[in-house]
């Protein structure tokens, strides 16, 4: 049992069940209700191809975590000596051999998904997305803006992929009313997976500025080593502005249709607690003042994923 949960611990479980609800939601409350709207239209993710997406895409994140820890080993015995689980509970040896076996079943997965749906854009995707994330964990990780830009750009993929498996390959012409459910998808895709990834842009800047102890001893070069705590700070309320700024205006154009629980929504559950993680940054010093902040942006996160439980009924 204590294995178990060590594994579990190593794949960060509760982020792998954030992925699975983010993509659950994402086709039954705006896949499925765009596709009723426009009942000419044809779905090409079924039921079983979900779970096949879901399933691979857990993988490709287990697969990331585990080979982030196999390499940050060091730096995690500084910044974080109590939640060590490789070579304290796991050895590494079987820490790589699961990273490599998940890898190897997420991509088998989104092949065989590619071939059931005729598109072979999840398996090639997939397979850059598990490229990325040896290479962020060897050698991107440590450098300034790169590494932090390729985890936003995956973490929006978790929602852009659902809209890349509906793209057709088989088809010549388009009708009217599959491309209406194409652009509802794409507009929504688009929407999650940019709110997604300047969070992510934010909550990564946010990690650095918690773990430069660590970094620092072992010559990684993150924006807060290279260009210092203020500059970091002012660098993530620019981003925090932007997407306040953006959900304001997507609160705005919510009164306007009269979504209006959607709209209230959006102000009290996103951009109230944006203003406040505003203000503990400006007065954060401490790693766990960056910690605090790191945990209510991942906060903000799930409340702008469960918000597509109102699109369900606004869509359809």
């Amino acid at each position: 049992m204590k294995l178990l949960g060590a594994f579990f611990k190593l794949i960060r479980y509760p982020n792998l069940v954030f992925i699975a609800l983010t993509q659950l939601l994402f086709y039954y409350c705006i896949v499925l209700p765009a596709q009723q709207k426009y009942p000419e239209s044809s779905l090409t993710l079924g039921q079983k191809e979900l779970i096949i997406l879901i399933m691979a895409s857990l993988c490709i994140a287990a697969a990331g975590y585990i080979i982030n820890d196999y390499f940050d080993l060091n730096i995690d015995k500084v910044n974080r000596p109590d939640r060590l689980v490789i070579e304290k509970l796991i050895k590494r040896r079987w820490a790589i051999l699961w990273h490599l076996s998940l890898s190897a079943a997420g991509l088998a997965l989104s092949f065989y998904l590619g071939w059931k749906i005729n598109n072979p854009l999840p398996g090639i995707l997939n397979s850059i997305a598990v490229i990325l994330l040896w290479f962020y964990s060897t050698t991107f990780k440590k450098q300034l803006l790169i590494g932090n830009i390729i985890i936003s750009l995956l973490t929006a993929w978790v929602v852009l992929v659902i809209y890349v498996c509906e793209i057709k390959f088989n088809i010549i012409s388009i009708s009217a009313p599959q491309l209406a459910f194409i652009t509802t998808i794409f507009k929504a895709a688009v929407l999650y997976g940019g709110f997604a990834f300047i969070l992510s842009v934010i909550r990564e800047v946010v990690k650095d500025m918690e773990d430069m102890e660590g970094d620092s001893k072992y010559n990684c070069h993150t924006m807060p080593i290279t260009w210092g705590i203020r500059a970091s700070k002012v660098y993530t309320a620019v981003w925090i502005i932007v997407l306040g700024a953006a959900l304001l205006i997507l609160s705005i154009y919510a009164i306007q249709v009269k979504w209006w629980l959607l709209a209230v929504y959006i102000i009290v559950f996103t951009i109230t607690p944006l203003y406040f993680i505003y203000r503990k940054l400006r007065v954060a010093m401490q790693s766990s003042d960056f910690g605090a902040i790191s945990t209510l942006v991942k906060g903000v996160m799930l409340a702008g994923i469960l918000s597509m439980l109102f699109l369900k009924w606004y869509i359809g």
